[in-house]
Order: structure tokens, then sequence, then C-alpha cells
């Protein structure tokens, strides 16, 4: 079965529900980097700087993260890889992409 990239995207969503779902005592930080690993870390790298096939994320400040974040959900905002990060902003809630924003923002 070929696994296209909504449906990893969707996989990795559900895997990341069910890790806070079996740990309730997970704190906020432990709950962002879990979903960071999930959505965003194969493409910028598990410290947000991998640069081969997309920008880093390190160096972000909370709010710059947010407005880009917000910008790809919306639709509104991105360059060569929108398309790629608009799937991956889709099913973000604002919660979360906070609780990333904070997360990225330490990095």
């Amino acid at each position: 079965m070929k696994l296209t990239l909504p449906l990893i995207l969707a996989l990795s969503l559900a895997l990341f529900s069910l890790a806070l779902a079996a740990d309730p005592a997970a704190s906020p930080a432990d709950a962002a980097q879990t979903l960071f690993n999930a959505k965003c870390a194969s493409c910028h790298g598990k410290d947000g700087s991998k640069t081969i096939l997309s920008k880093p994320v390190k160096g972000l400040s909370a709010d710059a993260f947010t407005t880009k974040m917000k910008g790809y959900k919306a639709k509104t905002y991105g360059g060569t890889k929108k398309a790629t990060m608009e799937k991956s902003a889709a099913d973000l809630s604002d919660a979360d992409i906070k609780a990333l924003a904070v997360f990225v923002a330490k990095l």
C-alpha cells in the first residue's frame, strides 16, 4: 500500500492523541515536543535546524511561528513548500499551534 502524505499525517496525529491519552500526567512541554516530533521533525529536524528539504524553524519567535502556522492553516501564507505546510497545519488546533510556538521558540 502506498502511503500518501495526508494519510501519514493523519496516522501521526492519531498516534499523538493516543500518546496523550495514555499519559494524562504528561506536561504541556512534553506534549508539545511529542507533537513537534510527530508533525515537524521529519522535515525540520529534531532540533528545528534542518534545511535540506525545508527552512529551519529554530530561531523563530513564538509570535513568528504562530503567524506562519495560522497563515498556512488559512492558506494565505507560504512559498515553495506551501502545499506540504498547509496539509501539516490543517488539523492543528489553535492550542496545538500555541504549544508548538512555545516549544519552537525554546529550540
